[in-house]
């Protein structure tokens, strides 16, 4: 299966799927005008994926920002990895966020209260130079 890469842009995320490894990776900043539009085909390869998922699936969110409506497409990405775990394999969810953003850390552990799937939240801090 083919890899899913993304280029962030302004408005939307990095976005690097890897079938192989299993590594599914989202950063950045999320608050496109029409998050249908943008994560259209995130979703369809996430179905493709699940069809013959790798034996682990890392699911790594490393988002600074989203908006309301990507904040529903990331409970969607968020119930696919759901569904795996179900079928009985192994899934992990990566939450970092800005150690000094109390609301994202909130955010990623309200995730994980509805979500039956593992999650490890991990704060990072910006580094400038």
């Amino acid at each position: 299966m083919k890899q899913l890469i993304k280029e962030p842009k302004i408005d939307t995320p990095k976005i690097n799927f890897d079938a192989d490894s299993g590594e599914l990776y989202i950063e950045g900043k999320s608050f496109p005008p029409d998050v249908t539009v943008i994560y259209k085909d995130v979703i369809e390869w996430i179905e493709e994926y699940s069809k013959k998922p790798a034996k682990k699936t890392t699911l790594i969110l490393k988002l600074d920002y989203f908006n309301t409506a990507s904040s529903k497409i990331i409970m969607d990405i968020l119930y696919k990895m759901e569904e795996l775990t179900n079928s009985g394999y192994k899934v992990l969810i990566k939450w970092f966020f800005p150690e000094d953003d109390e609301d994202m850390m909130e955010t990623g552990k309200e995730y994980e209260e509805i979500i039956n799937v593992p999650f490890e939240h991990i704060g990072y801090t910006f580094i400038i130079g």
